[in-house]
């Protein structure tokens, strides 16, 4: 029973990850993971936005 629980568990968690990838990407953002939106100044990596040089 403990093995039904905690496999909905991670189920459940890897579909809201997957929802919220789907749900950024339809809405035009570049880099999910990127703390600043890629709306940093510099866009070399020195400050850890780095999405541009990806593209």
């Amino acid at each position: 029973m403990a093995n039904f629980i905690v496999g909905g568990i991670v189920l459940i968690l890897i579909g809201a990850a997957t929802a919220y990838i789907v749900k950024s990407r339809k809405s035009g953002v570049k880099c999910i993971g990127c703390p600043s939106g890629c709306g940093c100044s510099t866009h070399n990596g020195a400050d850890g936005c780095d999405c541009h040089s990806r593209e």
